[in-house]
């Protein structure tokens, strides 16, 4: 009975996901949730690897700056230079250049999935027309909008009553599916090379998969190897073991399987599909952990044009230049998954905003979402703010990087990941200020994220700290407290604490986040 009420939820529900989060450049959580395989019954686990979709296109960003950093590549150069296959292109009668800078920016007027250019121009100026303030309508153009809004009403009743499926269009498109093994990354160019341009090169942006598959061939050609060959070279650099192309031959540890929703909004099995056409747009497959390994080391490469001495340390895997130019927002972009940024290279840039005094304050951060046939994805990076210093300089990377990958498509990630990015920050910026309090044997310590009841608790080698919520309150002996109870250690939280923390660890009560009880310790284990 039990059973087949789990394998019925199991059809109308995500199959599984794995989740990644760092602090500091260490690993502080990797669990996977659900199935991996739900027929076979294999759960996801922190190995679990799965389609990360269009992260690719960051860590071909990533071979790309490297490429340009040591000279080899010119980012304004027409990519005829490289790719000579690649026809020249003309946008309404007017030669036109297409350079690899805009392809890293979706500025190269290259289509994406969709062919027609007029649906792709009527999206764009619909989503224009939203953004507007009202105009003064005459009593015809009142009547034709009335109309349109009852039609689009009852278009969106009809809706509701249809399954998720029903209105995803974005995998209606049949390019999502082809099964065609391409041999290399200049025959993919045929699928598009001869298509005319929906925009003109460097004036609107237009995210494109195609225009990074003719990326990767200015890669292959400017590194002398096949993209591939180069790509995995990348990855073992980075250390990035897990991370391979998405082929179906080869036997890979630990992959899932991948899942949609059909007509009747049941959890069914993905079609057979080949992402030899887009490689470095959405072809690759990893792990959290390698994609957190990645995070890092931009972060890393990004923070030391902070670090004012480098002598101790190593350098990153791109210049520091080189990184923050990835990571700034390039002008005429935008990114559909947060309004509030803007494309760089390879990345969606939000930058740090706050207009008035105690309102809203916007953080600095970059992510990428992915989205494929059966896999939805997130990398996310939030930046730690620079804080001056009061002891020794700590070294980069100093930040939150959280990775998502889920193996079912059409699944929203990106605010989800902002949001325990948000929270591990506010955990480890509470760390700090404790770490001022606590023994020396607890310098360098990471938080690490715990669920005691209902309360917060965050583990150092040397200390627990417990987060008092709206249940709780702390005395002023720093004892913790239950308003209810009003007592000094229940026995059964006690009992919690040693199950779960070692011998001789100390357990600090803490009133709110980063305001820290400095007397005497809760109790001792």
């Amino acid at each position: 009975m039990f059973s087949g009420h789990s394998e019925r939820q199991d059809e109308v529900g995500a199959p599984g996901m794995v989740i990644g989060v760092s602090v500091d450049g260490i690993p502080i959580w990797c669990e996977g949730m659900g199935y991996a395989d739900l027929e076979n019954r294999v759960p996801c686990c922190p190995e679990t690897v799965m389609r990360i979709a269009s992260i690719s296109k960051p860590l071909t960003a990533a071979a790309v700056g490297r490429l340009w950093e040591n000279g080899r590549l010119d980012l304004d150069a027409p990519v005829q230079k490289y790719v000579p296959e690649f026809p020249e292109k003309q946008f309404e009668g007017e030669d036109v250049t297409i350079t690899p800078r805009m392809l890293l920016s979706h500025l190269s007027g290259i289509r994406h999935y969709e062919k027609d250019a007029k649906k792709v121009k009527e999206e764009k100026d619909k989503a224009k027309r939203l953004l507007k303030p009202p105009e003064k309508l005459t009593k015809e153009e009142k009547n034709a909008e009335n109309k349109e809004k009852a039609n689009n009403e009852d278009n969106s009743a009809k809706n509701k009553e249809t399954k998720p499926s029903q209105r995803k269009k974005e995998f209606d498109q049949e390019e999502y599916y082809l099964k065609k093994s391409f041999d290399n990354v200049i025959q993919a160019l045929d699928l598009f090379k001869d298509d005319p341009l929906i925009f003109k090169p460097g004036t609107t942006f237009l995210y494109s998969t195609h225009a990074y598959t003719l990326l990767s061939a200015v890669v292959e050609r400017v590194a002398g190897q096949r993209f591939l060959d180069h790509m995995m070279k990348v990855f073992r650099e980075l250390g990035m073991l897990n991370t391979v192309p998405d082929e179906n031959d080869p036997i890979i540890y630990h992959r899932s399987r991948y899942y949609h929703f059909n007509k009747k909004g049941r959890v069914v099995n993905c079609p057979y599909v080949d992402n030899s056409y887009k490689w470095a747009g959405g072809g690759f497959l990893s792990t959290v952990g390698d994609l957190l390994l990645f995070g890092n080391a931009m972060l890393y490469s990004y923070q030391m044009a902070q670090v004012k001495d480098v002598t101790s340390l190593l350098p990153g895997f791109l210049k520091p230049e080189t990184a923050k130019i990835m990571w700034a927002p390039v002008d005429k972009t935008e990114a559909s998954w947060d309004k509030d940024g803007l494309y760089g290279m390879g990345w969606l840039v939000v930058e740090k905003q706050q207009d008035y005094g105690q309102c809203r304050s916007r953080r600095h951060y970059v992510s990428h979402t992915g989205g494929a046939v059966g896999a939805s994805s997130v990398l996310l990076v939030l930046p730690s703010e620079p804080v001056e210093p009061r002891g020794k300089p700590t070294a980069p990377p100093k930040g939150v990087v959280v990775t998502i990958i889920t193996n079912m498509q059409s699944v929203g990630l990106n605010s989800t990941a902002l949001k325990i990015a948000q929270e591990f920050d506010k955990a480890s910026r509470c760390v700090q200020a404790v770490e001022e309090l606590c023994s020396p044997g607890a310098e360098n310590a990471a938080a690490v994220g715990l669920g005691l009841s209902n309360r917060n608790v965050y583990l150092l080698p040397h200390t627990v700290l417990l987060m008092a919520d709206s249940d709780t309150i702390n005395g002023p002996d720093c004892c913790y407290r239950q308003k209810k109870a009003r007592k000094t250690g229940t026995p059964d939280m006690a009992e919690e604490l040693r199950a779960m923390f070692p011998r001789g660890c100390e357990i600090l009560g803490i009133s709110t986040p980063g305001v820290v009880c400095k007397s005497s310790p809760l109790t001792s284990l």
